[in-house]
Order: C-alpha cells, then sequence, then structure tokens
C-alpha cells in the first residue's frame, strides 16, 4: 500500500507519442524539434488536466536528448534522459508561480538564467500557474523574456490566459490545448484498465469520461475512486451509484411518458429522482441534454455528435424515430426557459412541475411549430373526470344560461334574430352556448360608431364633438354602482394589460383620466387631436366590455370628446404644473418671489 501511486502519475506520459488528445501541438512541437527552429519562450494555456505541464517536460527532455530517435522522440537512454527520469537533472528548472509570484522570486529566477548548462544543450524553465505572478513580477520578467540567453528557454502555462499581461503574450509561441474528446478519454481509460487488469464496460467509461468533462487527471481520479468502489470490476450500475448521477433510463422513461401524454407519471418519476437525492437544476439540464441527443439521433449525418456508448446508442437511435421534429424543438425549448430560470425562482420543484406538464402536452396540440416560433407555454387540464359526471355538471349551467338569449335579442335590436321555425329546432344547450359566446363578445357593428369633427363655422353643432360608441350590454341581474375612483382604478388596469404590440396606446391611456358626466354611468375620455380620438373609438368595444365586466354595470358607456382650442391642456412640464397649481393656491407665488426661486 505504501508504494501505491494513482493513475493519473503512474500513467503520465512520457512521450509525445502517448499524449492523449493534443495531436496537432505534440507534431508542430516535434517537428520544431527536428528542424532545430526552437523558440526562446512559449505559453502553454488550456483547461486543467489536459497535459500543458506534461508536454512542458516532455519539450524539455526531448531538446535536450543526446541522440533522439527516427520519430522525433527522447531515447531514455542517455545522461540527460537518465538525469531527467530520475529527477535530478540540473538543465530543467519547475518553478511554481502560485506560491513564487514575488519581485524577489522572479530576481533569483533571473540570476539563475545566467549559468550555462553542464549536459545538454538548453537550460529549460517551467513556470507553472504563471497568471498567479503579480504585476510586479511580470514588469521584472519582462527584459529576461524578451532577451534570454541563447541556453535558456522558458515554457508558461497557465489555465487563464486572459489574466496576463499583452506584454508578456507578445513575447511568447502560444499554444491553445483543448479538451479532450470523450472517445479519447475511454480509449485511455481502457488502456488504464488493461494494464491493471481491470474489468469495465465501455458505458461506465463513458459516463466517467463525460464527468470528467475533458480533463484526463480528473477522468483518472474518478476511475481509482470507481475502482476501490468496485473492486476491480467496473460496471455502469456501479459507476451511476457512486458518482451519483442520473441514469439514462430516466430519461427514456420520461421521454416515453411524454409521447404518450402520461402526467401523472412524468410527475411520479420526478419525485423519485428527488427522493434519490439529486437537484432540479441537475435534472432538468440533464432533460435539455437528453432531448439534443434525440435531435442528434434522428439523423445519421448528425449522429457522430452523440457521445455515448454504443448499446446507449442504439437506444437514442430508437427513441428518436418516435420522436417528432416539432415536438424535439419545442421541448428542448421549453426545457432550456426551465433551466434559465430555475436559479432567480422561489418555487423551483413546482417550475420544473409545469415544464414537465407543458413538454408532455405537446403532442396533443394541433399547430405546428416546425418554423422557429416559439411554443406556447399553455397548460390544459391534467386529470380529466369520466364523462357521465362532466354530464351532469354541465347539464343545469346549460339550462340556466339558455334563457339568455331573449334579453339580448331584446337589447339590440340590430342584431339579425333567427326565424320561428329555427328557433324551434334549437336545443337548450346549443341556446346556451350562443349565449355564452354573445355574453363573451358583444357584437357591435359600424353602424354604432359616431365620429364627430367640430366646424368652427358652425357653433350650434358642438354637441357633434362628442363620439359615443354603444355596444351591447352585459347581461346581469343587478347592476353595482361605481365612482369615479373605481373606474380609474380599472382604467389603468386595463391599460396595463395591454400587450406590447399596443404600447402606445397603453401610455396614452396611463395619462388619460375618464370622468363621469353627472351621476350617470357614462364617462367621457378628453383627447387632444382628432386622430387620438380615432385610436380611442377603435378601442371603446374591447374597453367597455371590459369596464362592464369588472365593474359589474350593464350600462358603463364610454364617450370620447375632442378639446376645445380654448380648454385647458394637460400640464406636461415642470413650468405648466406649478403654474396650474400657483392658480389653485397663489401662496406659491408668494413664497417664489420671497426666496427668489426659479423653474428650470
Amino acid at each position: 500500500m505504501e508504494n501505491y501511486i494513482v493513475s493519473a502519475r503512474k500513467y503520465r506520459p512520457s512521450t509525445f507519442e502517448s499524449v492523449v488528445g493534443q495531436r496537432a501541438l505534440t507534431t508542430t512541437l516535434k517537428n520544431a524539434i527536428a528542424t532545430h527552429k526552437l523558440a526562446h519562450a512559449y505559453l502553454f494555456c488550456g483547461p486543467r488536466g489536459v497535459g500543458k505541464t506534461t508536454c512542458a517536460r516532455i519539450f524539455a527532455k526531448t531538446i535536450n536528448c543526446l541522440s533522439l530517435t527516427a520519430d522525433g522522440e527522447a531515447c531514455n537512454a542517455c545522461e540527460s534522459c537518465v538525469a531527467f527520469n530520475e529527477q535530478r537533472s540540473y538543465n530543467i528548472h519547475e518553478l511554481d508561480a502560485a506560491s513564487n509570484n514575488s519581485v524577489d522570486d522572479i530576481r533569483q529566477l533571473v540570476e539563475q538564467v545566467r549559468i550555462p548548462p553542464q549536459i545538454g544543450k538548453y537550460k529549460v524553465y517551467i513556470i507553472d500557474e504563471v497568471h498567479m505572478l503579480s504585476a510586479s513580477a511580470f514588469n521584472a520578467f519582462l527584459k529576461t523574456l524578451e532577451e534570454p540567453p541563447r541556453h535558456a528557454v522558458f515554457i508558461l502555462a497557465t489555465t487563464e490566459k486572459h489574466k496576463i499581461l499583452p506584454t508578456i503574450l507578445s513575447r511568447c509561441q502560444i499554444y491553445d490545448f483543448n479538451r479532450i474528446s470523450v472517445e479519447d478519454t475511454v480509449e485511455h481509460l481502457m488502456y488504464v484498465a488493461s494494464k491493471e487488469n481491470i474489468t469495465a464496460e465501455p458505458e461506465a467509461l463513458n459516463v466517467i469520461a463525460m464527468k470528467a468533462d475533458g480533463g484526463m487527471r480528473d477522468a483518472l481520479s474518478i476511475f481509482d475512486q470507481v475502482v476501490s468502489f468496485t473492486g476491480g470490476n467496473i460496471t455502469y450500475k456501479s459507476v451511476i451509484d457512486n458518482l451519483n448521477v442520473l441514469d439514462y433510463e430516466y430519461y427514456f422513461r420520461l421521454t416515453d411518458y411524454f409521447l404518450e401524454n402520461k402526467v401523472s407519471e412524468a410527475l411520479l418519476l420526478f419525485n423519485d429522482v428527488l427522493n434519490k437525492g439529486f437537484d432540479g437544476t441537475h435534472f432538468i439540464t440533464g432533460l435539455s441534454s437528453h432531448f439534443r441527443d434525440l435531435l442528434v439521433g434522428k439523423d445519421p449525418v448528425t449522429l457522430p455528435l452523440l457521445e455515448v456508448g454504443a448499446s446507449i446508442r442504439q437506444r437514442y437511435q430508437e427513441q428518436a424515430q418516435k420522436c417528432p421534429l416539432p415536438f424535439l424543438y419545442r421541448a428542448m425549448k421549453l426545457s432550456n426557459d426551465c433551466d434559465l430560470s430555475f436559479r432567480t425562482s422561489k418555487n423551483k420543484r413546482l417550475l420544473v412541475e409545469l415544464t414537465l406538464i407543458q413538454i408532455a402536452q405537446l403532442t396533443t396540440e394541433e399547430d405546428d411549430v416546425s418554423h422557429g416560433r416559439r411554443p406556447k407555454q399553455a397548460l390544459k387540464p391534467v386529470f380529466t373526470q369520466p364523462a357521465a359526471a362532466q354530464q351532469t355538471q354541465a347539464t343545469p349551467n346549460l339550462s340556466q344560461s339558455a334563457v339568455q338569449p331573449a334579453a339580448s335579442a331584446t337589447s339590440v335590436p340590430q342584431q339579425t334574430s333567427a326565424s320561428p321555425n329555427e328557433v324551434s329546432t334549437d336545443t337548450p344547450a346549443t341556446a346556451g352556448l350562443e349565449a355564452a359566446k354573445e355574453r363573451k363578445i358583444p357584437v357591435i357593428k359600424m353602424s354604432n360608431l359616431g365620429v364627430s369633427i367640430k366646424n368652427p363655422q358652425r357653433e350650434e353643432e358642438k354637441q357633434e364633438n362628442t363620439i359615443r360608441v354603444t355596444s351591447t350590454p352585459v347581461d346581469s341581474q343587478e347592476d353595482f354602482i361605481f365612482n369615479e375612483r373605481d373606474l380609474n382604478y380599472y382604467w389603468l388596469d386595463f391599460a396595463g394589460k395591454l400587450p406590447i404590440e399596443r404600447v402606445a396606446i397603453a401610455k396614452r391611456m396611463e395619462g388619460l383620466r375618464p370622468v363621469l358626466l353627472g351621476k350617470s354611468t357614462t364617462f367621457e375620455v378628453l383627447v387632444e387631436n382628432e386622430m387620438a380620438g380615432r385610436d380611442f373609438v377603435a378601442l371603446i368595444p374591447e374597453l367597455q366590455d371590459y369596464l362592464r365586466a369588472c365593474l359589474k354595470n350593464s350600462t358603463v358607456t364610454m364617450t370620447v370628446r375632442v378639446s376645445e382650442p380654448k380648454e385647458t391642456v394637460r400640464a406636461v412640464g415642470r413650468v405648466e404644473k406649478f403654474q396650474l397649481m400657483a392658480q389653485k393656491n397663489q401662496a406659491l407665488m408668494q413664497l417664489k418671489d420671497e426666496f427668489g426661486l426659479e423653474l428650470y
């Protein structure tokens, strides 16, 4: 047990050929060594665990090798290679900039640079986590980095290139290391497992590779953890249990429930996931990834983008054929919206459950959204009752509403009435439905709209300046009394509910206040010009019905009048507002004059 070495150190690459997932960079370095075109400073940057420091060590050993092989690798037999492998080489110096980041540390390094190598051609200085150097240390290092001695080579390694000064970047050859792909990680883990006599399922190694997120060191660390848990027999089930990862099976079952519109089963499955200790954000991100993989697996052209094992890949292909493309598009959009709103949501579980309900109801909708339109986030009835119970509950309502068409017909004589024969053939249920429709959307003819514009030459026609619209009164048993305060409240409430496309009329409504005419239920809106009058005339049917419903008074009537030139104009600026207040209270003018105040 004392001689145990973790896999990340034991199987650390010692040659360029054994470096995993960085073929382009290793080939470039080998060609530079073969052609003797070495730069004096290199910058290796990239995510953690992708081989930056490893490649720096291999590069340092190779350029000092006394007898390179035919393929440009170090021989591992000469004195320089043996000294490097035994960690006693004086030609290679490693500095941890995270703990040696002061100016004195850099000055000490600069003093060492002057000493030439004893064996080999170059002295290589590997500075790891170089972004941790202070600004003063960077400035002290600039001159040496720009013009080092002939025998000195600097290799800087960092995970955060954006923190390095531009003056340092301009003096280095920059090599960007990529994340290691899932396929390369799985292949290397299979190699390690074979060397250690460990049996491992490909699906299990695939989960480890995806958990590592492109870092080989993380993958090997997880591999050692799972080996300790399983005792040398790595299975997909053991990896799922040990790493606390959601199984693919949950998402496959959940998608089947979605396609069959089984809302209750989907909610129960989500509850099971929560009971196992998984967070809702992991569940919803995994669901988004699952829909993405289904979309990728639907087309053979995009199938290589599916980074899963062979058996799981087959399941994705089979389920992808069952999912319509519009369903996948909308499901991905809904789950992604849920992921974006999850952090700010107060009731996170309810947010996920609403998303599951919406996705489960996608296949029941008739409209096609394959043209890129945003999915409608509407909820349909989830728990349905038997048909007999629904009919029993609906019968009293229909019989009660069947009486209402007669009242509406007497109040609006302009509407076309049916013949006696047609009325006798209608059933009470049909009459009730028609009455409900008339009560929701009153029929308003254009003949009811009266627009009059003031003629300055005819003062006697002043009353024609008023624009009136009378729509079908709302059926009600009793009209409630309301005041101007109630009217203004629902006036502003209606303006706030207008969609974004009608923001202009909404802003104009917020600046106006309706006024009741005497003790009647008719109110007047005073507008500034004829164009605004036409806009409010077009809004009267909808607004009038809304106010009747909110105020519970079927006689509410709205009128629109264009203001006279001599009428008081609504105050807009600060000066106008002060003048209006001064007319009501002369003490304001005295206060202004007493203190010498000015308005701006």
